[in-house]
């Protein structure tokens, strides 16, 4: 399909139209690479009217089922749901197995949801390049709700929160003491911690509850008053910021969603009447924006004649022990800023070490 086809008003109500959109941006092709900048140009009118919900958790934790019984509930109540899934790239093979929309069958297959797999390929902090693209085609396709799902996490892949209007984070019962709750880095940027298998043991659920509250105190994110307001015709005090909250709930069985889901609109309705929503959304096409500079300096300085005809024998020299691996990248660098006039006179062999070349 053509890029005008996909951009027109009914381009992208189709499934087969929205996959070959988010493939188009995810071709490293240069010819498409034109083509997936012309179309995000074009749809970017018709984006940003959704709400964007990043949801991470360790292996096991119930992601994929908790995100069914939500999208479910979420379609009942007149939305459209699309979810982005990120499945890991293996170290050896490089492949991924795609299987998240297997273990949404019910919402895989519903007429209002669109669930894409993409797999990480090496990029941290357990989301995908494009994701970021992806998320905008589907709001442009008229998703109401775009929800992305991380990779199994640990404690320092937190690009979701990046990405999303709020971030969500799904933990278990006896995950770990409060102690073990405070090395987790990602906690820090959690605006709902949620603790989910609450049904196996509800004891072990409430001491994860009281710990992870007792962690996010301490990150001075929650129990602390916050700066309040007095609301108009209430003479009460309003707070004017977020304090996360940690509830439980089981996704299995289904309970708590309908908590859940109001906690968000909860944080919705604040975060956009303080501006917060905003100024984080803009923040974040900023850092957007220098990402995919650092990708593109990286990949123009790999394609780059000079560094493409010495990187050989520096590979080889720092391989061998002969040469360090900070001096030949220092060259290497040096040779892809120098003037190309100047590249027959001037070029400087791998193993010599420059002086004042470093940018």
């Amino acid at each position: 399909m053509s890029v005008e086809a996909l951009t027109e008003a009914d381009g992208l109500r189709q499934r087969r139209a929205i996959a070959k959109a988010i493939t188009l941006l995810e071709s490293t092709r240069a010819d498409h690479r034109v083509q997936a900048d012309e179309l995000l140009t074009a749809l970017l009118p018709r984006t940003g009217r959704s709400f964007r919900l990043g949801i991470s958790g360790v292996p096991g934790v119930g992601k994929s089922t908790f995100i069914e019984t939500l999208g479910l509930h979420l379609i009942e109540r007149g939305h459209r749901v699309a979810v982005l899934t990120i499945d890991p790239s293996s170290t050896v093979s490089g492949g991924s197995i795609l299987g998240d929309k297997t273990r949404m069958e019910r919402l895989s297959v519903h007429e209002r949801a669109y669930i894409r797999p993409s797999p990480s390929s090496g990029t941290l902090g357990g989301v995908a390049e494009k994701t970021r693209e992806a998320m905008l085609v589907c709001e442009a396709a008229g998703y109401d709700v775009v929800i992305v799902e991380t990779v199994g996490v640990g404690q320092s892949e937190t690009a979701v929160s990046g990405m999303t209007d709020m971030f969500v984070l799904l933990q278990l019962p006896n995950a770990g003491d409060d102690l073990q709750a405070i090395k987790k880095g990602v906690m820090e940027l959690a605006d709902l911690v949620v603790i989910n298998k609450a049904d196996i043991d509800p004891d072990a659920a409430t001491r994860a509850q009281a710990q992870i509250t007792s962690a996010l105190r301490l990150f001075g994110h929650h129990g602390n008053p916050a700066h309040a307001h007095v609301a108009h015709g209430t003479g009460q005090a309003a707070p004017v910021q977020w304090q996360p909250k940690v509830i439980q709930l089981s996704a299995l069985h289904g309970t708590g969603v309908d908590a859940f889901w109001e906690t968000v609109l909860q944080f919705k309705s604040l975060q956009t009447a303080n501006g917060r929503m905003a100024a984080r959304r803009e923040k974040q096409a900023l850092a957007w924006m220098w990402e995919r500079i650092d990708a593109g300096l990286k990949q123009a300085f790999k394609q780059h004649p000079r560094v493409r005809e010495m990187l050989p024998e520096a590979l080889a020299q720092v391989a061998a022990g002969v040469l360090p691996a900070s001096t030949a990248a220092r060259n290497l660098l040096a040779a892809q800023a120098a003037p190309v006039q100047d590249h027959e006179n001037t070029r400087t062999p791998v193993g010599t070490t420059t002086v004042g070349t470093a940018p």
